[in-house]
């Protein structure tokens, strides 16, 4: 046994188990946020129950959402009437209601021994609506432009939701279009006439000029609205009749609709299609009903274009300080004070950094440049208020640390023969290190861009105080000039994460879709991590001949 440990072998046991321990962790991980997540997406069973309790007897329609066992004595002590049950522990279930308008909660607790009897009837529909969640129940009539239909009710429902949603999808591009364009227009007119106004340039002819334009916007305005309003006035005509868990009926127009199914009529290759298709839905969609609903695709945009803004603009003053430090300052004790700094930089926390973009780039900064360059937007800031340029800026400073260090090691593993053997063929120190130097350090340099866009892309702290929101109105890139729009606020996965699962006004809803965008939030790290990766590798193998 003495030899056995002098040997080495228990170290190299230990390191291994430990290696494998937090593989097992992580893999175990994501593997519960992408089981809970994913399976969001999966259309469930819809269950009809008959409840008797004493006297009182109701019907609940719903999904099965969760399940639980509750002491009897619990139940007891809250005033609960479990009539002869002997056993020490009660399920209960808890059953996502939807029709939001009609019940009190969306969501509701059923103790399975007021279940008198439970059943999954093949013709109960789900409609999913633009607002107030899902409304469960069972399809009575369709009504088509105003006639109720007799024959293949099913069939034309689904054929007139696919319609209503498309003329709402022609509404939607058309207000976030062309319209939105003249809107757009119309405020920069506003902000150029009184820039002149400012400069005391404004004459008769200029305004004149001005109100010729608005008033020509004016009339394509005109005209666009009555497209629009024609476009809602289609999608209103149909509607379709439910009757719901009350035994009431209910008209439900369909263009609040966005999709009908009925699940427990539904196959394996039905489900899987459906099951695709909401997965489509979550990562192209816009989220509605306070974020609970919907899908995430401004947090994806606006999380991969502020990481990839940030990358832009750390890399190359990353890459300047290390090349400074390394290859042009001096060996003295101010060099390494800088060192020191620079690495202490990489602990300070990142809500110190936040607050720092927001007194340093959105006020004094941002500030600074709406009063030289936007004055006429005044008292409405520009730049002057948190936006996504500021939330680059901020978090490049805080992953600046991690490029320098790592571009520092890369330039120093390079042998000083190689710069000694650059200087001897005639070649001048600048030119040596942007054709000699640089190439062979940018493996060094993509390892420091990895670990910055993986730190970056999971922030939210500081970006609570510079730039992300809640729900942002419009992206940061748009087809209004000049086309990209810094000065926006955007979303955020890690930010959305933390308002559905801690400022949600309903939680049970939003459980899972914080499940579901957590797992997402990992995919898009390590998608950008992926990239920056096979860049790395690239670049290593192309100038692998120069180390030798």
């Amino acid at each position: 046994m003495k030899q056995w440990f002098k040997s080495g072998s228990p170290w190299i046991w230990m390191t291994g188990g430990a290696v494998s321990i937090s593989l097992i962790s992580v893999i175990g991980l994501l593997a519960l946020i992408a089981g809970r997540g994913l399976g969001y997406f999966w259309p469930a069973e819809v269950t009809e129950f008959k409840i008797e309790r004493g006297a009182q007897s109701d019907t609940v329609i719903g999904e099965i959402y969760d399940r639980e066992f509750v002491p009897v004595s619990r139940l007891k002590d809250a005033g609960v009437d479990l009539g002869n049950f002997q056993g020490e522990e009660v399920e209960r279930l808890l059953i996502k209601t939807g029709n939001r308008e009609y019940v009190d909660l969306d969501f509701r607790w059923i103790l399975t021994t007021d279940i008198k009897s439970q059943s999954n009837p093949a013709d109960l529909a789900v409609l999913e609506r633009s607002k107030n969640g899902n409304f469960y129940g069972y399809v009575v009539d369709v009504e088509k432009d105003g006639v109720m239909l007799i024959d293949n009710k099913r069939t034309e429902l689904a054929e007139l939701v696919e319609r209503a949603v498309s003329y709402n999808d022609e509404a939607l591009d058309l207000q976030n279009g062309p319209i939105g364009h003249i809107n757009y227009e119309l405020e920069r007119l506003r902000l150029k006439e009184k820039a002149l106004a400012l400069k005391e340039q404004l004459t008769n002819e200029i305004a004149a000029d001005f109100e010729a334009q608005r008033e020509a916007y004016r009339q394509e305005y005109l005209v666009l609205e009555k497209e629009l309003f024609a476009l809602r006035k289609k999608a209103k005509r149909d509607a379709v009749i439910i009757k719901d868990m009350r035994g009431e009926l209910v008209r439900v127009p369909l263009y609040q609709v966005l999709d009908v199914t009925f699940p427990n009529d539904m196959g394996i290759f039905s489900k899987l299609g459906h099951y695709f298709k909401q997965l489509g839905k979550f990562l192209s969609d816009d989220p509605r009903e306070a974020n609970t609903e919907g899908g995430v695709f401004p947090a994806i945009f606006g999380t991969v274009f502020m990481v990839m803004l940030m990358a832009v603009i750390v890399t190359p003053f990353g890459v300047i300080a290390a090349i400074y430090l390394h290859e042009y300052a001096a060996k003295n004790s101010i060099t390494k004070m800088i060192r020191i700094a620079v690495i202490n930089l990489a602990g300070v926390p990142s809500i110190v950094y936040g607050v720092f973009g927001l007194g340093f780039f959105v006020y004094m900064l941002g500030g600074s440049i709406d009063q030289l360059f936007y004055p006429e937007a005044a008292p409405s800031p520009t730049f002057g208020t948190p936006g996504v340029l500021w939330s680059a800026l901020t978090l490049a400073i805080l992953t600046l640390p991690v490029v320098i260090v790592s571009t520092e090691e890369g330039l120093s593993r390079i042998p000083s023969s190689v710069r000694q053997g650059s200087l001897a063929l005639g070649a001048t120190k600048a030119e040596t290190i942007w054709r000699i130097i640089v190439p062979m350090a940018s493996p060094a340099i993509m390892t420091g861009l990895i670990l910055a866009v993986a730190r970056a892309a999971g922030e939210v702290a500081p970006l609570m105080l510079v730039g992300v929101v809640k729900m942002a109105p419009t992206l940061p890139v748009d087809m209004n000039f000049p086309f990209v729009h810094l000065d926006r606020k955007f979303m955020h996965l890690g930010f959305h994460i933390y308002d559905v699962g801690f400022q949600s006004p309903n939680v049970e809803a939003a459980r899972p879709l914080v499940y579901a965008t957590a797992f997402l939030l990992v995919t898009v790290i390590v998608a950008l991590n992926i990239t920056a990766i096979a860049i790395r590798n690239h670049l290593r193998e192309k100038f692998r001949s120069l180390e030798h």
